[in-house]
């Protein structure tokens, strides 16, 4: 039986935060079903599209070879444990970097259970040299004109300096 994980975030942009968990979860999965987020309220820095684009190049070549049969990247604005069997999703991935990403992706852990079940809430903790990168912050430095290159994978830092260049 194929074990299908989703990967739900807003990747916005792939930080190399993102690509760690990325990793891990292809260890743990078979298939990973990366799920960004879409919210009408938020304007995001990348379109889906953008980010759709850049994560589905890493999987050609990025993450440790070409893994692009193994990950299926889609959009959502729902709740995260429909989308999750919809796509036969047993495991929901989530990256913890901090005591404070555990305490708020506990009580959404629960909730997601108390909600669905058949979906196990898997934490995947970064791993220490990218433990502190968030997208937030990302995208901040890089508004500022500051070098993101070793927060990011090239190709999103390409993606970076031409948006923020336009």
């Amino acid at each position: 039986m194929e074990r299908i994980a989703l990967y739900p975030g807003s990747f916005d942009p792939v930080t190399n935060g993102h690509v760690d968990i990325l990793r891990q979860a292809l260890s743990l999965a078979d298939r990973v079903v990366v799920a960004i987020g879409i919210h009408p309220g938020k304007q995001p820095l990348f379109s889906f599209e953008e980010r759709a684009a850049m994560i589905r190049a890493l999987a050609r070549g990025g993450l440790d070879g070409d893994v692009a049969d193994r990950i299926e990247v889609v959009s959502f604005d729902g709740l995260v444990v429909d989308l999750a069997r919809e796509k036969g999703a047993g495991i929901l991935l989530r990256g913890l970097r901090d005591g404070t990403d555990l305490d708020y992706e506990m009580q959404m852990a629960g909730m997601n259970g108390a909600m669905a079940g058949d979906v196990r809430t898997v934490f995947l903790p970064a791993s220490p040299e990218v433990r502190h990168i968030t997208a937030t912050l990302v995208r901040q430095i890089a508004r500022m004109g500051g070098d993101v290159s070793s927060f990011v994978p090239a190709l999103v830092a390409r993606e970076l300096k031409q948006k923020l260049s336009s």
